[in-house]
């Protein structure tokens, strides 16, 4: 470092007097970083967007300016302006679907940069460094103010290199620098501001940042090195590129499904993403590591603590917002949410599910929309479904503060954890559903998918409670008469059933359970089992499952909406002796959570059954007794307990039934406004008497056709996601999936919102029923 010679009254450095002595001072102190010292400090606030000023450091000549519009001090090099990036970089990165003005890329990947200058750059006498920064106050210490030396690498791993130039070769547009520049696969994710100095003998000079120099750095699960990486990678086009899906719902034996539109390439999608991970306050140096990102992700999607996406409602009164079932896509949530910064109302597991899989895709974190069956909620980290029963086998409801779910949405991340031993790598739950605290918040994992196999409670994050809703025993206590409680029934593998998601190259549902746990029964599955007991909060040896002579299975017909529904109970006896079973069979609503409501149906029964034979209790309910007591995700739920006289020997078993609903199919055909296509709405027959709604009384077997004129936002095979609400069929769901041309006037549509919605002169009183896809 050299001292700056002393300036004449009228030079650009008397003019900033003073600074210049500061800088010059501030400069030689942090001469010993070399980055630091030669380009920038930690201590440097960087400029607000647009600013335009110069400043002086202790350096031979004029010393160091900053601003694309200024006058510039002759003998330094000002760039004309800077070009970022290109469409190359955007298919090269996977982000050229993006409808976002600025260049998305992902780490661990070169992108262009072009430097234009106003003369040659002279590698012998010229020096430059690209300098970026992220979130408001960058520090070099924390790898959020990047200083990046041509053809060396910067303190935190960003690389800068020249692309090699052709000799005699002058391309058009003036001298420029063509460069390649590398963030590097941990690098902090976000919006980058990013600009140029340069340094000659006379001085330095520093651009100005421009938001449109912006740059937005994701994960890259393309790339070895990056945490997220996954090696098959043709899943990518599922697990982070897949804007459409399906999510399943229903009951073990009723497995049904909607389609949900992710859209995370969507206009103002990824400017919420960013959003959500700033109105947390995450610091910016921490965004580097996936696993806090979808921690903090799993707690900001519901709006508990921290006024996060959503607001979760079970209570079956949606008047002040959106029914969850009406919503069909995560666009639209978010968007509400970036725009506004209040919740949005309302939303269940699937719809914070879906909203999870959008966000993580977007930020690049490979993902997918899990479904498991009969999902156990353990509220006291037993890591045990406890039900209680009085002493004649009636439910004890104001016990059983544990429930099962008839399924339960949640999703899964690809990533490693070095935060774990070893070998626990790949899926990890996240489970953005508001139901019991993780460190004093509502959030749930990561939480290894081994682990959980493994019954390896003991590994964060929130690995008990995950191990509960899929492994779980089911144990039945009765009152005794003394009023103490005892064990009469351990059910086995009733619990965490067919737990499901969406294949990836497949289209179809695809059956994960393996992945979640041990084949039920097998030695390694007790073994899990009994690792994670001994680790609750009721530590126990393994129960004694229920084996006898008597054995009760359940079973329903048909269960359609509005039709007579028929439940059967068989009891088969397995030993040599005649039995007398008496049974106590309760007909119940229950919701989706494993809240029952009151019976309003009870039966008993007492058959004999011979040996070696069965005996089949039918009871058949009409629509006009069960139809008001069902609303919208509720199901039917048979208990049924007793006992055998001869032995004492006590059977329960449960039976849940999703009454279907029919579907929407769609057809696109010409539309009356020339080339717009009009999607019909059609082949929704209806089941019972009469729905009576906002739009027309449906009799049974009449169908509800509708047209509506739809515009495709960007070309390219897509799939359009139609939801209609009623309150006598609840949610009812299509999907199309069509291939959309390009715009013959070559206006793609997708850096902008959507067109607005043309108004009918009648306004509706329902609310929109969801994004129609992409």
């Amino acid at each position: 470092i050299h001292p700056s010679p002393t300036p004449s009254p009228d030079s650009p450095v008397a003019i900033l007097g003073q600074k210049s002595l500061f800088f010059g001072t501030f400069w030689a102190i942090l001469g010993a970083k070399r980055h630091a010292a030669r380009w920038g400090n930690d201590g440097f606030k960087a400029p607000p967007r647009g600013a335009d000023f110069g400043v002086v450091l202790g350096v031979p000549g004029v010393g160091f300016a900053r601003g694309f519009h200024r006058p510039t001090p002759p003998g330094l090099l000002a760039p004309r302006g800077l070009v970022v990036g290109s469409a190359a970089n955007r298919v090269a990165h996977h982000t050229s679907e993006f409808a976002c003005p600025h260049l998305v890329v992902r780490r661990g990947q070169p992108f262009d940069l072009r430097v234009l200058l106003p003369r040659p750059f002279d590698p012998e006498d010229d020096s430059l460094c690209v300098e970026l920064t992220l979130g408001p106050n960058p520090q070099v210490a924390k790898g959020t103010h990047v200083l990046i030396p041509l053809g060396e690498t910067s303190a935190t791993g960003w690389t800068a290199e020249e692309e090699e130039r052709e000799e005699g070769a002058e391309r058009p547009g003036g001298p420029a620098l063509r460069l390649c520049v590398t963030a590097p696969p941990d690098a902090p994710i976000g919006r980058y501001r990013l600009s140029v100095k340069t340094r000659t003998g006379v001085g330095e000079y520093a651009a100005p940042f421009e938001d449109a120099n912006d740059i937005i750095l994701l994960f890259n699960p393309w790339c070895p090195d990056d945490n997220v990486y996954m090696e098959k990678t043709s899943d990518l086009n599922e697990y982070v590129l897949n804007e459409t899906g399906r999510i399943f719902y229903g009951t073990e034996d009723q497995i049904a499904e909607r389609s949900w539109n992710y859209g995370q390439f969507d206009a103002g999608v990824l400017e919420a993403c960013l959003y959500i991970l700033d109105r947390r306050g995450m610091p910016h140096s921490a965004r580097g590591d996936p696993v806090m990102v979808s921690r903090v992700v799993s707690a900001m999607v519901n709006s508990l603590d921290d006024n996060g996406v959503l607001v979760g409602n079970w209570t079956g009164d949606y008047a002040q917002g959106t029914n969850p079932s009406a919503w069909a896509g995560s666009v639209d949530i978010l968007r509400a949410y970036h725009r506004g910064g209040a919740p949005v109302r309302f939303g269940q597991c699937w719809v914070f599910a879906g909203v999870m899989t959008t966000v993580l895709r977007c930020l690049g974190l490979p993902t997918r929309t899990v479904t498991n069956y009969n999902s156990a909620h353990d509220t006291d980290v037993s890591l045990t479904t406890d039900i209680y029963f009085d002493e004649n086998m009636r439910p004890m409801e104001r016990l059983n503060t544990d429930s099962v779910w008839n399924f339960h949405v949640w999703n899964d991340c690809w990533m490693k954890r070095p935060d774990l031993p070893d070998g626990y790598d790949g899926w990890q739950v996240v489970d953005a559903t508001p139901q019991e605290t993780s460190s004093g918040l509502f959030c749930c994992g990561p939480c290894s998918v081994t682990a959980v196999k493994n019954g390896e409670v003991f590994l964060k994050y929130d690995t008990p409670f995950v191990f509960a809703e899929v492994n779980s025993d089911k144990v039945y206590w009765q009152r005794q008469p003394n009023g103490a409680f005892s064990v009469v029934h351990v059910e086995e593998g009733a619990i965490g059933r067919r737990i499901s998601t969406l294949g990836a190259g497949s289209g179809a549902r695809i059956d994960i359970t393996h992945q979640y746990k041990h084949p039920e029964g097998s030695e390694e599955e007790r073994r899990a089992v009994s690792t994670a007991t001994s680790h609750g909060s009721r530590p126990r040896t393994r129960g004694t499952p229920s084996t006898g002579e008597v054995t009760v299975t359940v079973g329903a017909g048909p269960a359609v909406a509005g039709a007579e529904l028929e439940l059967r109970v068989v009891a088969r006896n397995q030993g040599a002796e005649p039995r007398t079973l008496r049974l106590r069979l309760a007909l119940a609503p229950v919701r989706y959570t494993g809240v029952a409501g009151a019976p309003f149906r009870q039966e008993q029964h007492r058959r004999a059954v011979p040996p070696g034979q069965e005996e089949t209790v039918t009871m058949t309910v009409g629509y006009a007794e069960y139809g008001p007591h069902v609303g919208d995700q509720d199901a039917l739920k048979l208990s049924v307990a007793g006992a055998v006289e001869e032995t004492g020997q006590v059977v329960a078993k449960e039976l849940r039934v999703r009454l279907q609903a029919p579907d929407l199919t769609l057809t696109v055909g010409a539309g009356r406004v020339p080339g717009v296509p009009a999607v019909s709405l059609g082949s929704c027959p209806c089941p019972l008497g009469s729905i009576l709604g906002p739009i027309r009384v449906l009799w049974a077997g009449q169908t509800l056709r509708l047209r509506q004129p739809v515009v495709p936002l960007r070309p390219g095979r897509r799939r359009l996601v139609a939801a209609m609400e009623s309150a006598q069929l609840g949610p009812v769901h299509g999907t199309l999936q069509f291939d959309a041309a390009p715009d013959p006037t070559g206006n793609a549509g997708s850096a902008a919102e959507p067109p607005p919605r043309t108004r009918r002169g009648r306004r509706r009183r329902a609310r929109p029923a969801g994004s129609t896809g992409g």
